[in-house]
């Protein structure tokens, strides 16, 4: 999560649009994939079903729509179209040409 804040930080400092290589080659929310990942250990740590589906509801209700509005912003600049056909929302594609 903190490096792919940090790319997002350097790039974006010296020119806008897409970032489409590093954290962001693969996957177009890395972001959100780490958290998801983070809250999802802690949850199967618990050893709790109740922890899963609060989790569920964060991800479903808060992180989908938050991803979807930011696809919807990024889909204004060029190159978007190529860019999400090559990457996954959440899981990295590995099987389309970079």
């Amino acid at each position: 999560m903190m490096g792919s804040d940090c790319q997002k930080y350097f790039v974006l400092k010296k020119q806008r649009g897409l970032i489409t290589d590093g954290f962001f080659a693969r996957v177009r929310h890395p972001n959100y994939l780490g958290e998801m990942m983070l809250y999802g250990a802690f949850a199967y740590v618990s050893n709790d079903t109740g922890s899963w589906a609060i989790l569920g509801l964060i991800w479903s209700g808060v992180f989908l729509p938050y991803m979807l509005r930011k696809e919807a912003r990024m889909s204004r600049h060029a190159g978007w179209a190529a860019y999400r056909a090559r990457t996954g929302m959440l899981i990295p594609c590995f099987t389309a040409k970079q």
